[in-house]
Order: structure tokens, then C-alpha cells, then sequence
């Protein structure tokens, strides 16, 4: 899900950076000291989870988290994920500097609409977090395989393919990833329930 640096158009590098310095802004301006222990959590929970990569045809596909990084983290989601992709960039090579902008923008900008979206759509039982978890969850990881395919339609049509390769090799991930988000709001809501208000500390 990483676009590798040198595969966008300098235009679309630019304005992803510009558009992730905006995503930036909005999650410190909302930001807490008291919210930075779970913020790590989470941050080091996608840091990981995306480190694992299963290669699929021309592209590679893996967990995203975007969905359940926006219910957990809210407004802040936008900083988790742009630190979680620098980290990976710089340690592991993923993606790349150059397209950290784009990367940052294709994963916070569903996690940011998925966190607006998971607190009104929740519920005051632990089956109804749960579907909502599931919601956002699928929704995030299909709106983040929509802007990587609108992305790589940007650098030439030698990249059509693999747009479209990419758009249905997440198919299968946006089930997993409902499933998963599920798993995680449904424990979350039974052992630490607090845990699922966005910018609620983790205390």
C-alpha cells in the first residue's frame, strides 16, 4: 500500500505534502498531553501491524488500519499514522520520504472521516460498537485503496494496471480489516471502554 518515492508526478508529491502538513495542523491543534500515552499505543499498534506485507501480483497488500486508528484516536489519527509511515520510511525503506506526504494523506485522510464517523454511529452496547468498529473499519481501508488507486492513475498510464490490481487485491483486506476492527472495539468496550472516546485519556 506504500507508494515508493519517484512514482508520482512532482505536482502530486507537492500537494500531498502540503495537504499532510493541513491533516498535521488539525490533529495538534486538537491534541492533549494527556492523550500522547494512548496516541503511542496506537501509533505503534499500525506501525507494526503494517510492517507485514504480503506480496499480490505487480503490488502488495497488508493491514491498514485506518478505520480503527480514526475511532480510537479521533482527530489525532492524522499525526498517529504520519509518524507510524515516517517511522516505516526511514527504518524499513517503505514507501519513501518524497511520497510521505501522499502516503500520510491515502491513510489519514480515511482515518480522520472514519473517526467522525465511528462517534456517531456507535452505540451504547458492546454489539452495537462492534458493528460500528466493523463499519469503519471496512470503510477506512476502502477509502484508502481508492485514493492509492486515484494516486498511481496520476503518474501515466503505464500505472493504470497496477491501480486497478491494487483496488481489487483490498477487497479481501477490507473484510479482514472489518473483522478486525470489530474484534478490537468489541475487547476494547468489555475491558476499557473509555478507551473508545476519541481524545478520552488512557489513564
Amino acid at each position: 500500500m506504500h507508494i515508493a518515492d519517484g512514482v508520482l508526478p512532482f505536482s502530486i508529491t507537492a500537494a500531498g505534502y502540503a495537504l499532510t502538513v493541513c491533516g498535521v495542523g488539525i490533529s495538534l491543534r486538537t491534541l492533549h498531553n494527556e492523550d500522547l500515552p494512548k496516541i503511542a499505543v496506537v501509533t505503534a499498534s499500525f506501525f507494526v501491524a503494517s510492517l507485514v506485507h504480503l506480496p499480490l501480483g505487480p503490488t502488495s497488500v497488508h493491514l491498514l488500519l485506518p478505520g480503527i486508528v480514526g475511532a480510537l484516536l479521533g482527530s489525532s489519527s492524522f499525526l498517529s499514522i504520519t509518524i507510524g509511515l515516517f517511522l516505516q520510511s526511514l527504518l524499513f525503506q517503505f514507501g519513501g520520504l518524497t511520497a510521505l506526504g501522499a502516503n500520510a494523506l491515502m491513510m489519514g485522510t480515511p482515518a480522520l472521516i472514519c473517526g467522525w464517523l465511528f462517534r456517531r454511529i456507535r452505540g451504547q452496547t458492546r454489539t452495537s460498537n462492534a458493528v460500528a468498529g466493523a463499519l469503519v473499519s471496512g470503510i477506512g481501508t476502502m477509502m484508502a485503496a481508492c485514493i492509492l488507486a486515484a494516486l498511481l492513475m496520476t503518474a501515466g498510464e503505464d500505472f493504470w494496471g497496477v491501480a486497478r490490481v491494487a483496488m481489487i487485491a483490498h477487497i479481501p483486506v477490507i473484510v479482514v480489516e472489518a473483522l478486525v476492527g470489530a474484534g478490537i472495539v468489541s475487547f476494547l468496550y468489555q475491558v476499557k471502554p473509555e478507551l473508545l472516546i476519541p481524545g478520552a485519556a488512557s489513564g
